[in-house]
């Protein structure tokens, strides 16, 4: 007996085929979405490769792209299929196709799936990535004259302004480094000296950060230098004033912004899988309803639609058997050829 069978008649059978082509052509605008998404998040992970230490990995927006574009040509195809449904003549000509484009669209959702979990399982590898990429970026702040490093100082400045936020982990990340170059160091004054040597490696580091590390809403003119001093500022106490720099960490920021781009490309993944399910479960049910019209020269007669031939139980022991028969059938020819070498 047939799975979920619904009879028809020439009025539904029209309404399921309307309909469905609705469907697949929104399916085709949903599948142009999620391939501008993934050439926004590649230019996006392209714009602070820096700030990753070139070591990003661009596996899903790879994906977003191929998955954009295959959505588009498969639900096109679908749409134009329920489009020359109602016409015997035109759907003749997909009938033999309908199978393999089934196997298509289900192989399809299995590559959408991957897609929607690989969105959800990379945030810690690009947690790790840009963790390390901002140490390095930090450290290399000062190296304006390296090749290669040139515009690092332009463009930490540029991130920690714009996201609002100031070192990897905090500010304090600055106090650690040596990020103003020896170049710009007079090597005659004494304070200078002793700085350089009472550090073991020789960095001169201070308790200040750049200018970029400045909150602009704060009422009080930016205090980047000499942050824990208190002695060197009027009517201040860095334990217990609010400092009118970011005391966000860059890397909280980035990946914030990151994981909630992800975590919504996913969502919409997931929509499409379903969405893409509904097309193929009505595609089924138009397909059958067409198949077993009891007179199909004369469109006004009846028919009945199923999403499945049998039972679900009969189904899965009948492919469990054809997975064996093939098994044992490889297992026969490998068998042969190991013979026939044996000779």
């Amino acid at each position: 007996m047939p799975f979920m069978p619904v009879k028809f008649n020439l009025q539904k059978r029209v309404k399921l085929a309307q309909g469905l082509w609705m469907l697949y052509w929104l399916s085709v605008i949903v599948g142009i979405l999620i391939f501008s998404l993934g050439i926004f998040f590649k230019i996006e992970l392209r714009k602070r490769s820096e700030m990753m230490d070139n070591n990003e990995s661009h596996l899903v927006p790879n994906l977003l792209i191929l998955v954009g574009v295959l959505a588009c040509g498969v639900n096109a195809f679908g749409g134009k299929v329920c489009h020359d449904s109602l016409d015997p003549i035109k759907f003749a000509k997909w009938k033999p196709m309908l199978k393999p484009y089934m196997l298509l669209c289900c192989g399809f959702n299995v590559l959408l799936l991957l897609t929607a979990l690989l969105c959800f399982l990379m945030q810690f590898a690009m947690y790790l990535t840009l963790a390390e990429g901002l140490k390095n970026g930090i450290k290399f702040y000062k190296d304006t004259d390296t090749p290669g490093r040139c515009f690092m100082k332009r463009t930490l400045d540029m991130t920690q302004i714009e996201f609002r936020c100031c070192g990897n982990n905090n500010f304090r990340d600055w106090f650690e480094v040596q990020w103003i170059s020896n170049r710009y160091l007079d090597m005659s004054n004494d304070e200078v000296k002793d700085r350089l040597l009472s550090n073991v490696e020789g960095k001169y580091l201070m308790d200040s950060v750049p200018f970029s590390c400045c909150n602009p809403g704060s009422p009080r003119p930016c205090l980047q230098h000499h942050l824990t001093n208190n002695s060197a500022h009027y009517d201040y106490d860095h334990r217990t004033e609010e400092l009118n720099i970011w005391t966000r960490g860059c890397r909280e920021a980035l990946f914030s912004y990151y994981s909630s781009m992800m975590n919504s490309i996913g969502a919409l993944v997931i929509a499409t899988i379903f969405l893409e399910s509904v097309d193929m479960a009505g595609l089924k049910y138009l397909s059958t309803a067409l198949e077993t019209m009891l007179d199909p020269e004369n469109p006004e007669c009846e028919s009945e639609g199923w999403l499945l031939e049998k039972g679900v139980k009969e189904t899965f022991t009948e492919l469990l058997a054809k997975l064996k028969t093939l098994g044992k059938t490889n297992q026969v020819e490998e068998g042969g050829e190991a013979v026939t070498a044996a000779t």
